[in-house]
């Protein structure tokens, strides 16, 4: 079946999303930066040559994706590795490989990091993006690897550390991404400027 990209969002709901972001400049706002996250993160894949795949959390459907060639799917699981688990599950039981997923916080996400992750796995295990913030942006498998989807305390600073740890005790040979900032908060939008760039509307 060839590669997989899996994106990862919520369907965008006001009150529902960058929840730590609308704690101070409001949920309106929130709402548009998420908005703004999402349609450049689509965007980036564009031009990707992959089964491209959108698996989203929150009330109704998410079509949109559909006009950048994703199929939809409901994610399921009771933490967000399960979750995640679910859906590389889901792809690799259909054959596909490499599969890489990616989430919808990174203004600097491009179609030339995600190429990158891509061919990084024609000779190695494993790929992994990480972010300031001590989580990552993007990882890539090459075959399942259900260590790296449990036992983390997710949303902390200690993700991509314990993900590494997982692969190095499993062997797997990594390629490390360029660090990027996720956003989650009034700091990180400042940070990456991502009010004063020119984005897919």
């Amino acid at each position: 079946m060839g590669p997989l990209l899996i994106v990862f969002l919520r369907k965008p709901e006001i009150g529902k999303v960058k929840t730590r972001l609308a704690a101070t400049v409001g949920p309106e706002k929130a709402l548009d930066v998420y908005v703004g996250l999402l349609a450049h993160t689509l965007g980036s894949t564009e031009q990707l040559r992959c089964t491209k795949q959108a698996w989203y959390t929150g009330e109704g459907s998410v079509d949109a994706v559909e006009a950048y060639g994703f199929t939809t799917h409901l994610q399921n699981g009771s933490d967000l590795g399960e979750r995640m688990l679910t859906a590389f599950s889901n792809g690799f039981s259909y054959g596909h490989s490499p599969i890489v997923i990616i989430g919808t916080d990174c203004p600097l996400i491009s179609a030339d990091l995600i190429s990158e992750a891509f061919d990084s796995l024609k000779t190695n295990d494993a790929v992994l993006g990480p972010t300031r913030d001590g989580g990552y942006y993007l990882l890539g498998l090459n075959e399942p690897l259900v260590s790296v989807f449990q036992n983390k305390t997710w949303s902390t600073d200690s993700v991509a550390r314990e993900t590494l740890e997982d692969l190095g005790r499993e062997h797997k040979r990594v390629h490390m991404l360029l660090e990027l900032i996720d956003v989650d908060t009034e700091q990180d939008l400042i940070d990456t400027n991502w009010d004063q760039r020119d984005r897919p509307k």
